[in-house]
């Protein structure tokens, strides 16, 4: 009998790559943008547009995925997907203006979608492979070092870089764990195409059907849900708390330490529980943060919020992923690639929402009404998905 393989590199391997796209790409622009607003960079309202653009190329990089899912077009793009990231964010070291630097967060976003995608769907089809799926979800272990390890570069930096030239450390730090990553990912023993003889049944290609419908549209509530607080948690945290608190400085650091071992607790849970029975309780932890924020005044519920939120929204990712494999074996990589599209797509929705409540005469702290509904919404939907495909 062949020895099973061995797990810890091919998962190292893809968290590795989740990290330099989603913390060393993406979130590392969230301690950034204060920095290069003080240098003069940009201002507060650029910031803002260039987030959104970085958010969009996010959106255009999982829709990309959804055309190239074959594992064969995997080992194509994934590949060129981490060259596009180092190049983007070796650029944004040169970059002193706000045009510039949104056509290059556009890219990097577009690098960032298709990794997030394309990543983690060959290491589950590795991983069914070798009938290991249940491990499957620790792979996102490396979003929260990530995320802490962006805020670490970022401040360990400051005082000794400024302007352009704080994108350095980041960028210098992706190149070589990318190349790592995808050194490692290249070497599994995955087929190029599927095998030739004619199945008994052919198998549906539709994306939508009885099973993974309610999966769908309760994916959507979830991407609206979560965008909410963690885009604007600090800010709401420095209206309401004391200026003395921790919390004004620190609840991206709180949200950062409960994202670290979500992975690693939801994908247990789902091992214990199911995966469906865990992903409704993933819904109703973030939907009891997002109420804290709105019913606890002050510093108690912007903590239990971002722990809540921070602690589950990386569950409920691995969970739903690998739940719509299970529903749909024979186009698990293409599953995943529509929902990261559509997930993406509600989180464009949710600041814009957000903008447009503003305008009315709104507050930010009456905002997250909307992420609380979002999330009911796919509460609801997930009670809805059938327990066997």
């Amino acid at each position: 009998m062949p020895q099973r393989p061995a797990l810890f590199p091919t998962l190292l391997a893809g968290a590795t790559l989740l990290l330099v796209v989603h913390g060393l790409g993406r979130f590392v622009y969230t301690p950034l943008l204060p920095w290069l607003v003080q240098d003069g960079l940009l201002t507060v309202q650029e910031g803002a547009s260039i987030a959104s653009w970085n958010y969009l190329g996010y959106l255009i990089g999982a829709l990309l995925a959804l055309r190239w899912h074959r594992v064969a077009q995997i080992r194509r793009s994934l590949p060129w997907a981490l060259v596009l990231h180092g190049l983007s964010t070796l650029a944004q070291t040169q970059v002193e203006s706000a045009d510039a630097l949104s056509a290059l967060r556009l890219l990097n976003g577009i690098s960032n979608g298709l990794v997030f995608v394309q990543a983690p769907s060959l290491i589950l089809e590795w991983l069914a492979r070798h009938r290991r799926v249940s491990s499957s979800g620790l792979v996102y272990l490396g979003v929260g070092v990530g995320m802490i390890l962006s805020s670490l570069l970022v401040s360990l930096s400051n005082g000794v870089l400024e302007g352009a030239d704080r994108w350095w450390p980041a960028a210098l730090l992706s190149i070589p764990l990318a190349w790592w990553g995808w050194w490692r990912l290249a070497r599994l023993d995955m087929p190029e195409a599927e095998p030739t003889e004619e199945p008994v049944h052919v198998p549906s290609g539709r994306l939508l059907d009885r099973a993974s419908t309610p999966l769908f549209l309760s994916y959507a509530g979830a991407g609206m849900g979560y965008i909410l607080p963690m885009t604007f948690l600090p800010m709401v945290a420095s209206l309401q708390v004391d200026p003395s608190d921790f919390l004004i400085e620190s609840s991206w650091l709180v949200v950062a330490l409960a994202t670290l071992p979500s992975p690693w607790l939801w994908n247990r849970l789902g091992a214990l529980l199911g995966d469906i029975l865990a992903l409704r309780l993933s819904y109703v932890a973030q939907l009891a943060g997002v109420l804290a924020a709105l019913l606890l005044p002050g510093a108690p519920g912007i903590l239990l919020c971002g722990v809540l939120v921070g602690g589950t929204f990386l569950g409920t990712v691995l969970l739903t992923q690998r739940l719509a494999r299970a529903l749909h074996p024979h186009q698990g990589p293409r599953l995943s690639a529509a929902l990261i599209a559509l997930y993406s797509l509600t989180q464009l929705v949710g600041p814009w929402l957000t903008g447009v409540w503003l305008n009315m005469g709104g507050s930010l702290h009456s905002a997250f009404w909307l992420g609380a509904g979002a999330l009911l919404w796919g509460l609801i939907w997930m009670l809805l998905v059938p327990r066997r495909a």
